[in-house]
């Protein structure tokens, strides 16, 4: 999806025309991997995804994940790296859905699916529980609520899922009362949040 500029921190070095992530850790570590050059996408940085991933360690080995605005992928393959058995990834722009597919083929993951459709029409079918989920969306676009939502509706969180919410630093997120805030942590003007149902 085309991810319009967001704050940048010290973690978010690489320019806009960048087309390169690497992953930091799991079996395809140091691995670069493509993105589609689209104005304004911008894959989570390296040092938030240690963070995040280390908060995730122990939940990826065999986990069923989904990343809802997968953008470059970059937490869908981090996932995956770390020995997560499935991954989602949810992307609306054909252009950055494609990309992602060729890299999924050429790292052999056979566990990552791509459709490339709105989040909306994904979260309107019917789903079994994920593990773990991924919410980064356009920092633009305001899609926070609408897609914790969705999910709820949707039948993708169940008791124990874990839902990562990457945000502006100032941005309120009203999670369900069953929700618990495991983890919380600023990063320039990014704020990083993990809930657990």
């Amino acid at each position: 999806m085309p991810r319009n500029r967001r704050p940048r921190t010290s973690d978010q070095s690489k320019p806009a025309s960048s087309s390169q992530l690497r992953i930091i850790g799991g079996r395809w570590r140091g691995r670069k991997v493509a993105f589609a050059p689209i104005d304004g996408l911008r894959p989570t940085g390296d040092r938030l995804r240690e963070t995040l991933f280390n908060w995730l360690q122990f939940h990826l080995p065999g986990a069923r994940c989904l990343d809802l605005f997968a953008g470059s992928g970059a937490l869908g393959l981090e996932a995956l790296s770390r020995g997560a058995e499935t991954v989602d990834f949810v992307e609306l722009d054909r252009g950055a859905a494609q990309t992602l597919r060729q890299q999924l083929d050429l790292l052999q993951a056979e566990g990552g699916q791509v459709h490339n459709c709105p989040a909306e029409i994904f979260l309107s079918q019917p789903a079994a529980p994920y593990d773990v989920i991924f919410i980064d969306p356009p920092f633009a676009n305001d899609l926070w609520q609408s897609a914790l939502s969705g999910l709820v509706e949707a039948g993708c969180i169940g008791e124990g899922t874990l839902i990562y919410v990457e945000s502006p630093r100032n941005t309120l997120i009203e999670a369900p009362a069953d929700w618990q805030l495991e983890k919380e942590k600023h990063a320039g003007q990014v704020c990083m949040r993990l809930f657990v149902r």
